[in-house]
C-alpha cells in the first residue's frame, strides 16, 4: 500500500478481473457517527477526490470510504454491499454524463442515499438532481468539512426515513387489500324473500385478521326451504381460514344442486381431506335445514356443539344426536338427522366454541352451562341484539384471563312470525 498525503491508505481490489481503486477513510471522532455507514465517492477527477477525503478527514464522521472512478464500478461496489451507503456523486463522469447518473444509480440502489457534487453554475442541475431521487446536492469549491459531514448524516436519515414511510405504506396499502378480500369472502345470506331472519357476528381469533376456519352461510332454495350452515376449522391460520371459505362455498353450491343434507355433510370431509394441509386438521359443522312448512328444523351434527334454542324469551339448549367431526376418521363417519318441532315463535342460535371456551377465571372457563345462563339474560332481546350480547359478555368475562383466544361466528336464525 502507498501513503497518500492525508495519511489514509489507498488499496486495489480485484472485481471480475477489472481492477477497481479504493480509498478507506478513518476520522478521529466517532462519537457523532451512530450509523454503520459506508461513504461511496463517485468521481472521475483526483484532485476533487482528494479534497473530498480531506474534507471527511476534518469531519466528525467516522466510515469508511470507497472511491469509484467510473458509474459502472460504482454499481458493482454497491451490488455487493450490504451496510448502508451514502453515494457523493458527481454527475461528470467518463460513462455517464448529468442527470442521468442520478436516475441510473436510483434504478440500481434505490436504498443508497446520494448527495450530488455540482459545479458553481450547476444549482439548477443540483435540484433537478434531488427531483429525480437525490437526497441533497452540494456545490464544489462551497463545501466545508462541518457542511459535508452534516450532509452526509441528513441525506442518510433522509433516506431511511423515505424507506420506512415507503414500507409503512406498502404494509398499510396490503393490509387494506386483505382486509377487502377478506370481507368479499364472508357470506351473505341467500334469501329469496323476507319471511326467514338471519343474525350473524364473526370474531377472528387470529392476530390481524378478519377471517379464521370458522365458517357459516345461510340459503334459500326455490322451494322454499331454508338451509343453514356453522362450521369450524381446526387451528387459527390463513390455511385453516381458506379452508373454511373453502367449505362455506362447496356447502352452498351442494345445496344450490339440489344434494341432501347427509351427503352434504360427507362432501364437505371429502374436500377437507383433499384440501387440508396437515392430517391432523379436522372440522365440526352443524346443518340445518328448515322445510317451508315452518314446522320443524332438520338437524345433522358432526361433532359440534349443540344450539340454542329460543321461543319467546325462554332459551333452552338442544343437543341433537351427533357423528364424528369431519376428517377425524375420513369415511367412518356416522351422521344421523334429528327433527325438531318448531312453535311460530322458535329461532335457533348457532355458535362455534370460541363463544363459551373462554377463561373466566384462573381454572375456570365459561362453558356450555355458563353460555345457557348468559343466554337466559337476554331472551327478551331481538336476535341483533341478543348476539352482540352474548359475544360482548363473553369478551368482557374473559378479558382479565388473556381475553377470548379462539375464532367466535355465532348465527342466529328463525322464520319471522306471520303477520
Amino acid at each position: 500500500m502507498a501513503e497518500s498525503r492525508s495519511g489514509t491508505s489507498v488499496r486495489v481490489q480485484q472485481t471480475g478481473g477489472i481492477p477497481e481503486q479504493h480509498k478507506v477513510l478513518a476520522a478521529a471522532d466517532a462519537s457523532v457517527w451512530d450509523v454503520d455507514a459506508v461513504l461511496l465517492l463517485v468521481e472521475d477527477d483526483s484532485g476533487d477526490a482528494l479534497l473530498v477525503e480531506e474534507m471527511l478527514t476534518d469531519s466528525e464522521l467516522d466510515a469508511p470510504l470507497t472511491w469509484c472512478k467510473t458509474l459502472a464500478e460504482a454499481r458493482r461496489f454497491l451490488l455487493d454491499c450490504r451496510s448502508p451507503v451514502c453515494v457523493l456523486l458527481d454527475l461528470h463522469l467518463p460513462d455517464v454524463n448529468g442527470i442521468d447518473a442520478v436516475r441510473q444509480l436510483v434504478g440500481s440502489a434505490p436504498d443508497a442515499a446520494i448527495i450530488v457534487l455540482t459545479g458553481l453554475d450547476e444549482s439548477k442541475t443540483g435540484l433537478s438532481a434531488v427531483a429525480q431521487g437525490a437526497q441533497d446536492y452540494l456545490v464544489k469549491g462551497r463545501i466545508d468539512p462541518e457542511m459535508l459531514g452534516r450532509a452526509v448524516r441528513y441525506a442518510l436519515q433522509r433516506k431511511h426515513a423515505e424507506r420506512s414511510a415507503a414500507a409503512m405504506r406498502t404494509s398499510r396499502l396490503i393490509a387494506q387489500e386483505n382486509a377487502r378480500l377478506e370481507r368479499a369472502l364472508l357470506p351473505i345470506p341467500l334469501l329469496r324473500d323476507d319471511s326467514f331472519q338471519v343474525a350473524a357476528r364473526y370474531e377472528a381469533g387470529r392476530a390481524h385478521g378478519l377471517l379464521s376456519g370458522d365458517f357459516y352461510d345461510v340459503v334459500q332454495t326455490p322451494d322454499g326451504a331454508v338451509h343453514a350452515v356453522i362450521g369450524d376449522v381446526s387451528g387459527h391460520g390463513a390455511a385453516e381460514a381458506a379452508l373454511g371459505v373453502c367449505l362455506r362455498v362447496a356447502w352452498r353450491t351442494a345445496v344450490l344442486t339440489g344434494v341432501n343434507q347427509l351427503e352434504k355433510t360427507g362432501l364437505l370431509e371429502g374436500i377437507l381431506v383433499a384440501e387440508r394441509s396437515d392430517p391432523h386438521v379436522f372440522a365440526t359443522v352443524t346443518t340445518l335445514v328448515f322445510p317451508p312448512s315452518r314446522d320443524r328444523v332438520l338437524i345433522a351434527r358432526a361433532g359440534h356443539p349443540g344450539l340454542l334454542l329460543r321461543r319467546g324469551s325462554d332459551v333452552d339448549w338442544v343437543e341433537p344426536e351427533a357423528g364424528m367431526a369431519l376428517g377425524l376418521l375420513p369415511g367412518a363417519g356416522r351422521w344421523t338427522i334429528t327433527e325438531l318441532e318448531l312453535f311460530p315463535d322458535s329461532e335457533l342460535v348457532l355458535f362455534t366454541d370460541g363463544l363459551f371456551e373462554g377463561r373466566t377465571g384462573p381454572s375456570s372457563r365459561l362453558g356450555e352451562e355458563g353460555l345457557l345462563a348468559m343466554a337466559g339474560r337476554y331472551g327478551a332481546l331481538e336476535p341483533r341484539a341478543f348476539v352482540d350480547a352474548l359475544v360482548a359478555e363473553a369478551t368482557e368475562s374473559a378479558a382479565p384471563y388473556g381475553g377470548l383466544a379462539d375464532d367466535v361466528a355465532v348465527l342466529h336464525v328463525g322464520w319471522k312470525a306471520k303477520t
